[in-house]
């Protein structure tokens, strides 16, 4: 063992006394120690037994604003980069389950292209299936539209952001390091507290509106607090289907707006919008691209929750006036083909790396 290997995996014994002594004494790290320690663990210093221990010391004990703070610093510090050009819309960006979608069927792909041919950047990020549920995840989506994000390097990524407004990271091509995690889910069979940072993280860095999706609303107050300490200062949270940010037709819409550490709570009910119904479930990748194709022509069963999901987040990001405006202006774009139009675009552009 190296000295410096020796060192670090000494330093990690600290942060993981302070996680895993016990429900009376066991204590937070500082945003520091907590960056620390996820660096650690990124860069191989700390053992293989020393970071499973404190996975699901830290998921037993959950943690504390400040410590994912410090874990975003670390994410911030390794992870990629996406920036807008001069003059650039600023992008959503959205933070969503990297483990993905296993009983509903994903809106997200398809709100992005109608966001898109609305003037309306984004930014997303997320890999390949992992644990601990497999779900489908966007570049599957994606890919299945016949629009291959993956194997691009971040050159690409980023003049295509400048270019369509769009960028996808996907974490096995531009944040590999992070990968090296993964297996520990498998293993855990448990999501760490690694699952929860990814839905605050974004590769983008400068002005935007970060959405993040949450399941039980302690962890909604967690990531108020987190990322008002990581100096983000236009958020949303959304209690999306299964923790992600597609927002649902079947009830009520939980939302919160946080503009400078400030929470507005806001509750949508697509029922007084005319887009109430059951959400879909899920079935496969082949009937799901069936499916949207039909919903960015304005069609079939995706095509109430399209409508509202585009709607809601046209009028988040200030590309409408009020919702009712935003669902006039999401059925405008689905039914006059300029939803599916931007479809084809984006596959021009990756046809067109191809042939270089």
């Amino acid at each position: 063992m190296t000295n410096t290997l020796s060192i670090g995996r000494e330093r990690f014994k600290q942060h993981l006394r302070k996680v895993g002594s016990g429900e009376h004494t066991s204590k937070g790290m500082t945003r520091e120690e907590a960056a620390d320690a996820l660096d650690l663990m990124l860069s191989g210093e700390a053992s293989p037994a020393q970071i499973g221990a404190f996975l699901i010391a830290h998921r037993i004990r959950r943690p504390e604003p400040q410590e994912l703070t410090g874990m975003l610093d670390t994410y911030r510090t390794l992870g990629p980069v996406i920036t807008s050009h001069e003059g650039q819309t600023a992008p959503m960006c959205f933070g969503m389950p990297f483990d993905g979608r296993t009983r509903t069927a994903p809106i997200y792909p398809l709100t992005t292209l109608a966001l898109l041919a609305c003037g309306q950047p984004v930014v997303m990020q997320g890999g390949d299936r992992m644990p601990i549920k497999y779900g489908v995840t966007a570049i599957d989506l994606f890919r299945s539209l016949g629009l291959d994000l993956g194997g691009l390097s971040l050159e690409t990524v980023q003049a295509g952001f400048h270019q369509n407004g769009f960028a996808l990271i996907h974490q096995p091509d531009h944040f590999p390091v992070a990968d090296t995690l993964i297996s520990y889910r498998e293993e855990l069979g448990k999501r760490p507290p690694v699952a929860s940072l990814e839905l605050l993280w974004t590769p983008h860095q400068g002005q935007h509106l970060l959405v993040s999706g949450f399941v039980h609303p302690p962890t909604e107050s967690r990531a108020w607090e987190a990322l008002k300490l990581a100096g983000e200062t236009d958020l949303l949270t959304v209690k999306g289907l299964e923790g992600g940010t597609d927002l649902p037709i079947g009830r009520a819409c939980i939302t919160a707006r946080v503009r400078e550490g400030k929470a507005e709570r806001l509750i949508l009910h697509p029922r007084d919008h005319g887009c109430h119904d059951a959400d879909t479930e899920w079935s496969d990748i082949d009937s799901w691209r069936d499916q949207a194709l039909e919903a960015l022509n304005g069609r079939g069963p995706l095509s109430d929750a399209l409508r509202w999901n585009a709607a809601v987040y046209l009028w988040f990001a200030g590309q409408a006036d009020s919702l009712e405006a935003g669902i006039v202006q999401a059925k405008t774009v689905l039914e006059n083909g300029r939803a599916a139009a931007q479809l084809t675009q984006l596959q021009d552009w990756r046809k067109g790396l191809s042939i270089r």
